[in-house]
């Protein structure tokens, strides 16, 4: 459920990057609403990564999700320790902490605890690693001593939809209430889900049109590579993503694979219109959310809530309403890739590895066009639609997926080479596909690994995985 990783607009836990002077500026038309996603494009020297991931909390002792508060210490009691020992500044709505932020890194919360790392805008794949594990030791240290643990995986392995806690955030109260009327699972997407994405920037309209195409085609690559959710309440689910299902049945005004950006002429504008169809949430006033789920943006920009009578929404709004939308991927002022689940602590590095080995490099971004250019929208929605199950046995073409994240991760390696950022031991960025490439080449991904240990040495439970695999 990520949503970016400029920081302002804690009162969400989430990062908006709006000029100050704008922020209450009114909405002329759709013209301005584009103007803001084109106010996204930097040089290519300004280009940077950030890398957001997503981990379940449980409970050492009896493996439980910690709730915000209780009868022991819980979510609360680790951001109030993480600010105290790490010097993060805590962000509230009303007296209640939500979010942390440091320089232009967050740390927010999911709805039901899940932590998330919104990292800084980064130069390097290098400096996000870095960033990543400096992160988890952080969290290990506070959180050892609750009797708190951390876990990444996609999907919640052993606990029901109702076992899970809720976090008191005014936005996520709202989206509860919404999405049993949409769809059968986003609670499940709410509460149960865990994903570690990557934003990236453009430097064009046309930049931007091309990164985006390349990163819906190849997003099911990436879930394929990541997939790590093969348990639903202790039990197989039959699916090795099943995190990436769940989005199939989530609200499908707001998710997908958005066939209209293969469409000729696709750029701000039609995206705009596509963000303009998506039905309201929210809209954030003197301190609290005010419900305008289910309501037209376009009537807003009118005055026309009834909720709201002759308000009209600013750039503010409009940026809040961005990330109201779940696509496969995702456009604000940056591009966020969404397709994978949360991973092992090495392969959190592996996914802006993969993506901006692909995006950042012409020639690395011309070869993953040309590797995708003449998939059909029934290929691409096959690919969408298979990988959850079958992960990298789905056949494509006379291929499998494997195969085709074998190419997709040489391309990727290339242009990590070609990009040549070396650490502090002389490697370039490509070492961490190493990862992946272990994947693609035995064709085992993650929960492939965990289902052979859940019919092996676990004995058919899941209740090793949260010692073996926590972070």
């Amino acid at each position: 459920m990520s949503t970016g990783y400029r920081p302002s607009a804690l009162r969400q836990g989430k990062s908006v990057s709006i000029p100050s002077a704008a922020k209450n500026t009114p909405i002329g038309d759709r013209h301005d609403l584009a103007a803001y996603l084109a106010k996204g494009e930097k040089p290519r020297e300004d280009w940077r990564i950030g890398t957001e991931h997503e981990k379940f909390g449980f409970y050492t002792d009896d493996l439980t999700p910690p709730p915000f508060d209780g009868d022991r210490p819980g979510i609360r009691a680790i951001l109030e320790g993480l600010a105290s020992r790490y010097d993060w500044d805590i962000a509230r709505e009303g007296d209640t902490p939500v979010a942390l932020t440091k320089g232009k890194a967050n740390i927010t919360l999911e709805p039901a605890g899940q932590l998330e790392l919104s990292g800084a805008p980064l130069e390097t794949i290098h400096e996000t690693c870095d960033e990543v594990t400096n992160h988890l030791k952080e969290v290990r240290s506070v959180a050892e001593e609750l009797g708190i643990g951390f876990l990444g995986m996609g999907f919640q392995p052993k606990w029901r939809r109702d076992q899970m806690p809720w976090m008191p955030k005014g936005r996520y109260k709202i989206m509860r209430e919404y999405m049993p009327k949409v769809g059968s699972l986003g609670l499940d997407m709410m509460t149960r889900t865990c994903t570690v994405q990557v934003n990236l920037d453009y430097s064009s309209e046309a930049d931007m049109v091309k990164k985006f195409r390349v990163g819906l085609a190849l997003q099911p690559i990436a879930t394929a590579l990541f997939a790590n959710s093969p348990f639903t309440e202790g039990k197989p689910n039959g699916y090795k993503s099943y995190r990436s299902h769940v989005w199939t049945d989530t609200d499908a005004d707001r998710t997908g694979m958005l066939d209209f950006v293969f469409d000729d002429g696709f750029g701000y504008e039609r995206y705009v219109d596509y963000i303009l169809d998506v039905p309201m949430y929210f809209s954030y006033r003197d301190g609290k959310y005010v419900d305008l789920s289910g309501q037209d943006f376009k009537k807003f920009m009118r005055g026309e809530l009834p909720a709201l009578p002759g308000v009209k929404p600013s750039l503010t709004d409009w940026a809040d309403h961005l990330t109201t939308a779940f696509p496969e991927v995702r456009l604000k002022q940056y591009l966020e890739m969404r397709g994978a689940d949360t991973s092992t602590w090495n392969s959190l590095c592996a996914l802006p590895a993969f993506w901006v080995g692909l995006l950042y490099d012409d020639t690395a971004l011309d070869a993953a066009w040309d590797l995708v250019k003449d998939f059909s929208r029934e290929e691409r929605h096959a690919l969408r639609d298979g990988v959850p199950k079958e992960a990298l046995d789905l056949r494509f073409r006379n291929h499998t997926v494997r195969d085709l994240s074998l190419e997709a991760l040489k391309i990727a390696q290339a242009g990590l080479k070609r990009r040549n950022r070396q650490g502090n031991r002389g490697a370039d960025e490509s070492i961490y596909l190493e990862p992946l490439m272990e994947i693609a080449i035995s064709g085992k991904t993650q929960a492939d690994v965990k289902l052979e240990l859940f019919h092996g040495k676990w004995n058919g439970s899941v209740d090793p995985v949260f010692r073996e695999y926590a972070y």
